[in-house]
């Protein structure tokens, strides 16, 4: 009977928590801006994840509707070497700089850096494969830093 009313009372309290996602679509009045225009040079793979992400931002028009200049780059690091010469650690690290246009005035600036660092595989096509996972997770991370930070420009 006890055991009973336990799992009743979890699932009463776990069914009530609140979660919400974060940038559903009833959540999106958070965050309160729209795009009008986007411009990217720099890396292409970084550049469509990023696209992808704000594609939300641009369907929508309201009083803070911005104009977007995007510039990315990434850069794989050798961080060390064993004995014979041969990277063993390495460091990926995505940067993207942003020019915030309202009004085809400058409103805003600002650089976002991610960078992970990984171990070597001696398996070089799953290596490939690894270091395109971690740039598209780097470049998911740079979007949902770039959406909170274009939610609190003025």
């Amino acid at each position: 009977m006890e055991k009973k009313v336990f799992i009743f009372l979890l699932l009463l309290f776990l069914s009530s928590c609140g979660y919400e996602a974060v940038y559903s679509k009833k959540n999106r009045v958070n965050y309160n801006f729209s795009i009008s225009e986007l411009n990217f040079i720099g890396n292409r793979e970084i550049n469509l994840k990023i696209k992808e992400k704000l594609n939300n931002y641009t369907l929508s028009q309201t009083d803070k509707n911005f104009e977007l200049r995007i510039s990315s780059a990434s850069d794989k690091l050798i961080l060390v070497k064993d004995d014979a010469g041969d990277a063993t650690n390495f460091k990926i690290r995505i940067s993207v700089v942003v020019e915030v246009l309202k009004n085809s005035k400058l409103k805003n600036n600002f650089k976002i850096v991610e960078s992970f660092d990984y171990n070597n595989n001696s398996n070089k096509f799953e290596l490939k494969d690894y270091e395109k996972e971690i740039r598209s997770n780097l470049a998911n991370t740079v979007a949902e830093k770039l959406i909170f930070k274009l939610s609190n420009v003025q």
